[in-house]
Order: structure tokens, then sequence, then C-alpha cells
């Protein structure tokens, strides 16, 4: 009499993101980084509101004019600390899960390695997307309550543009969620990146090193006169393109071009992932 072993049933789609997102979500410094993007645009309303006569830049676009804020603090945090945030987790997802002996658990379970990367890929963008929420909404309120509006729901419109027109409520809002799909978008190739750099190493301050670096690199080469034909071509050289949503008529231009360079450095690091982890040893 023979005997065969069953093959072992796949594990449900649902199931697997779930376990990962509790994961992720579990983790204390992921909720430290969330509570600390949530007072940045507290921090900016009070201080613009304390402020006698702010300089002229961005900033000064919000003065009597909140619902700019969320659009401000996009804009300055992604300079640095939603890309940090991305990052750690990136870290976390496959260095981290090396370095502390669970990778070999998940390579060897029959779970199978794509779709292992797509989670790990779903538990990073969702880190993201949740960070770009907290400080859109935080950005809403605190610019709402301290700052206010320059005319709440009149005519007149609710959002003044950096061209001096204004926009009624439903616009204003649309321009605010377009800015973070936006910005979701540039932190979704940052992942990718990263999650490459992370697959290559067993150690999550490479990653980290690897990321910021990368982008304080980008920022020095954006600032060189000589590279400008290689400025294009740099994830960083559109991120000052959310504060066309503040200009009235919106200038598509720039916002669709970011994109497309952001896309390719998701397809980039994508690509690298998935090559990696199909290769590598349990």
């Amino acid at each position: 009499m023979s005997t065969t072993s069953a093959a072992p049933r796949a594990v449900p789609w649902t199931r697997l993101l779930g376990a990962e997102l509790r994961w992720v979500l579990r983790r204390p410094r992921t909720w430290v980084m969330l509570v600390l993007l949530g007072a940045v645009p507290v921090l900016m309303a009070l201080g613009i509101v304390l402020a006698d006569r702010p300089r002229r830049s961005l900033l000064s676009e919000v003065t009597g004019n909140g619902l700019t804020l969320p659009v401000a603090a996009l804009s300055l945090l992604l300079t640095l600390l939603l890309p940090l945030v991305v990052a750690v987790a990136a870290a976390d997802a496959i260095a981290g899960e090396s370095q502390h002996g669970t990778l070999r658990g998940l390579l060897m379970a029959p779970v199978g390695r794509l779709r292992l990367v797509t989670m790990k890929a779903f538990g990073v963008l969702v880190v993201a997307a949740v960070a770009v929420a907290v400080v859109t909404l935080s950005g809403v309120v605190a610019g709402w309550l301290m700052i206010g509006p320059p005319v709440v729901l009149t005519t007149d419109g609710a959002l003044l543009t950096m061209s001096g027109t204004t926009l009624s409520l439903p616009e204003a809002l649309y321009r605010i969620v377009l800015a973070a799909a936006w910005t979701l978008g540039q932190l979704a190739a940052v992942g990718a990146v990263a999650l490459a750099i992370s697959a290559w190493t067993d150690h999550p301050l490479v990653v980290l090193s690897s990321v910021l670096g990368g982008l304080i690199l980008f920022g020095v080469l954006a600032a060189l006169p000589a590279l400008e034909p290689l400025h294009p071509w740099l994830i960083t050289s559109g991120w000052g393109a959310a504060a066309d949503v503040l200009r009235d008529p919106l200038p598509y231009a720039e916002l669709v071009r970011s994109a497309l360079v952001a896309a390719g450095y998701l397809v980039l690091g994508g690509v690298v992932l998935v090559a990696r982890m199909l290769r590598r040893d349990a």
C-alpha cells in the first residue's frame, strides 16, 4: 500500500497581507514616527500664528490660508522625514527579518518568493500611505482650526492660491488629495529602492544609510549647474512640484514628469528586488 503526502495548501492572500499588516503596525517605532509626523503640521501652524511677518516662501502662503498647510507640510517632510519613515519600514521588512533569523523561515515556508515580495511591499506601502494620511489630516485640521481659510464657505471660495485666485472647498480638497496622492507615489518609489537594497544585506542600518545618503547625493548633484542634463533623471529634482497644486490654473506638467520619474525608480527597484529574492538562499 503506497501513501502520498498531500501538497501543502497555499496560504490565502488575505491571511498573508493581514499578518504583514499586523506585524508592521505593532512595531512601537512605527507609531512613534507617525506621531512625530503628525506633530509637524501642528508645530508649523503654531509657528505661523506666532510669527509677525513670515518670510516670502511657500510657508508665507499659509498665513490666513490654512488649507494650504497640508500641502506645505507634505512638501517640507518629503525632503527627509517621509523617506526616512519608508526606509525604516523597508529595512525592517527584509534586512531586519534576516538579522533576527526569521527570514530563513519565510523563505523555506510554502509561501512562494513572489508572494513573499508582494507581502513585504504591501507592508511598506501601507506605512507610506498611513504616514501621508497622518500628515495630510493633521495639516487640514491644524490649518483650519489654528489659521483658518481666508473666506469660510462663502461664494468667494475657501482656498487662496499662489496665483491670487480663490477656489471652492471641493476644488481645494481635490488639490490637497492630489498632493497627497502624488507624494505617496514618490514614497512608493523610495520604498521600492529601499526594499531592493534591503534584499541584499542583513543589516537594516545599511539600508537607512544607503537611502538617506542617496537622497543627499541627489540633492548635491541637483545643485551643480554642470550636471544639468542629469537633473531630470534625479527623483529628488521634482520634489518641489507639490506646490504646483496651489497655482491656478493647475499646471500638471511637472507633476506628471516627476510621477513618471518615480515610476521608473519604482520599476527598477521592483525588478532588482524580485531578481534578488528569487535567487536568495534560504
